[in-house]
């Protein structure tokens, strides 16, 4: 079954002190199956983040369709839930407060709310940090809370916007792996943008790949290799042929890109 389904979507945006318009998305068109993790990887400024705020409903789009579960997006839906790179937590409320906030928002009932909390902080690996302010948190520890305040309002998809971007390399595998073993639980129907192509091939059923001028798909790359996943996949053959293949996209992206610039 389909989650998501785009068809010629284009996003436009007014350039400041102009009425003249810059193409930020054009004709894109990508299905996404219910239950799977998708990746979204390219280059600065391809259109990737502005994507996945198209799907969440919080920019309009000029023209085009998306839809969620079969119906047509036409701002904010409990049905998507979004994680930013950064946490964005309310610092005066603890760990557990902070994943109820969103449930207080959608006006979960009180039993449900502590119940929901309670789970999700658990599910992240914080229950001894429940009553924790986030100045008390790592970086990593602080986006666990972020995921699961998003997760705890059983969103049908998750929007992760590069959720690791801002941790070191360690901390990111491990929140990576994390995040796998949360997404295997529950099985959200989940997309995640991201600049790093180990990431997304370790993620991702497939890889969408996005090139720029204007932001456009140049290629989905379905990933066949097997689940659980582990860092441990990363010298293998298949990965580095991923890699590869992954890394030529992208290449032949900027070296189109400099051709039409001028710089080569």
């Amino acid at each position: 079954m389909t989650a998501i389904n785009i068809r010629d979507l284009s996003i436009e945006y007014k350039k400041p002190k102009s009425e003249e318009t810059f193409t930020a998305v054009q004709n894109v068109s990508l299905s996404i199956k219910e239950g799977s993790f998708v990746t979204v990887i390219g280059s600065s400024g391809c259109g990737k983040s502005t994507l996945l705020l198209a799907i969440a409903g919080l920019i309009p789009y000029a023209s085009g369709v998306i839809e969620v579960g079969g119906a047509k997006v036409r701002g904010p839906g409990r049905d998507r839930a979004m994680v930013f790179q950064d946490a964005s937590l309310l610092p005066w409320r603890t760990v557990h407060d902070n994943v109820r906030f969103g449930l207080e928002l959608q006006r979960w009932s009180k039993d449900d709310v502590n119940e929901r909390a309670n789970r999700y902080v658990r599910m992240v690996g914080l229950g001894a940090f429940a009553t924790y302010h986030p100045h008390q948190l790592s970086g990593g520890m602080r986006q666990r809370v972020n995921i699961a305040r998003a997760l705890a309002v059983d969103p049908d998809v998750l929007l992760m916007d590069e959720p690791f971007g801002a941790l070191d390399a360690q901390t990111r595998e491990v929140m990576g792996g994390e995040l796998l073993r949360i997404w295997e639980r529950d099985k959200k129907t989940a997309i995640f943008v991201t600049h790093a192509i180990d990431e997304a091939i370790l993620l991702g059923d497939e890889v969408v790949v996005m090139g720029r001028n204007p932001g456009h798909i140049r290629a989905v790359v379905k990933i066949d290799l097997p689940r659980p996943r582990t860092a441990a996949m990363l010298d293998s053959e298949a990965f580095l042929a991923y890699r590869r293949q992954l890394r030529d996209y992208i290449s032949a992206d900027l070296a189109a890109l400099q051709m039409i610039e001028g710089v080569v």
